[in-house]
């Protein structure tokens, strides 16, 4: 005899996801602006600084507008076919900029290297205004994002991409400095080689937070040895065995686990107050608090014919 309880993951039980279309539209909107103005300077000026941070925006705006729309797929209502909804929308999302932005890293490396040996003529004047103009406008947007950034990895994603670009930008500003004053065409190539080396690292830390995600691995901050062994201090709780947790998406971890209870609990009806204090438990007392978990009551003897194995 068990008892199972799923905290209603379904489509009334699951929280609704965070609104952050407005400030993902208005990103969009001033990224979307600043990489036709940054298109026009890497044309006239043939700068490669210029060119991949044009190029970087570009990846920055369609991952943008991958980010509104996943940010809307998440608001709609889960179903009886999509018990979660579209919750993990924001994660493909991720996963597709981050590796977008590692494709863009590679060439930037890559490109960077052989304008070290050959650089081409670029006009400073001209390259340090379309680099501040992109400025100006990455710092904005930054502002719009910096809010809710902490809420969604979709929205992180958003903002790690802007301040990739703005970051962008000051090497370009600096660049163009640098060939004013001192005359050393390479000092683009330079500034090239270093946004590519700042969009690597962030490419690479987000592919493997929206990887984990998907792989379905313990949420970061979530010992589940530290679970089991809350559990165990429970009254009349005997073993537990098959526990797993996972992200469903940003802010939504969800924990399941068989848990053995003494024989007695089922006769005088105690296993429902068992079950209350374990969801209190995985609920409250941790750093990253479990609001939708599963645990099926069992006895000592269920294990011997539950097919599977325990752990």
């Amino acid at each position: 005899m068990g008892h199972d309880h799923s905290g209603t993951p379904g489509p009334a039980g699951a929280a609704p996801a965070p609104d952050h279309r407005r400030r993902l539209a208005v990103a969009f909107g001033i990224t979307a602006t600043i990489l036709v103005a940054q298109a026009v300077g890497a044309v006239l000026t043939g700068s490669l600084a210029l060119l991949v941070d044009t190029a970087h925006m570009l990846t920055d705006a369609g991952g943008l507008l991958l980010a509104l729309v996943a940010a809307s797929l998440t608001l709609r209502p889960a179903s009886a076919r999509r018990t979660w909804g579209f919750r993990r929308a924001e994660v493909l999302a991720a996963l597709a900029q981050s590796a977008v932005l590692l494709a863009v890293g590679v060439y930037v490396l890559v490109e960077g290297v052989q304008r070290l040996f050959d650089p081409p003529e670029v006009p400073s004047t001209e390259l340090v205004v379309f680099g501040v103009v992109g400025l100006v406008g990455n710092l904005v947007a930054m502002a719009v994002l910096l809010g809710g950034r902490r809420s969604s990895l979709n929205l992180r994603a958003a903002f790690l991409e802007v301040l990739n670009d703005a970051l962008g930008s000051v090497a370009v500003i600096v660049a163009a400095v640098v060939i004013a004053t001192t005359g050393w065409q390479q000092a683009d190539a330079v500034a090239g080689l270093v946004i590519g080396a700042l969009i690597l690292p962030r490419a690479l830390k987000l592919l493997g937070e929206a990887a984990n995600v998907l792989l379905e691995s313990t949420p970061p901050g979530l010992d589940l040895d530290e679970v089991r062994s809350a559990l165990l201090e429970v009254d009349h709780v005997e073993a537990v065995h098959d526990m797993h947790a996972s992200l469903i998406a940003s802010g939504l971890p969800t924990l399941s686990a068989h848990v053995v209870v003494e024989d007695g609990c089922f006769r005088d009806g105690h296993a429902p107050q068992i079950l209350d204090e374990m969801q209190r438990c995985v609920a409250e007392r941790f750093a990253v608090p479990v609001e939708h978990s599963t645990f099926q009551l069992e006895t000592a003897r269920h294990a011997e014919h539950e097919p599977g194995s325990h752990d």
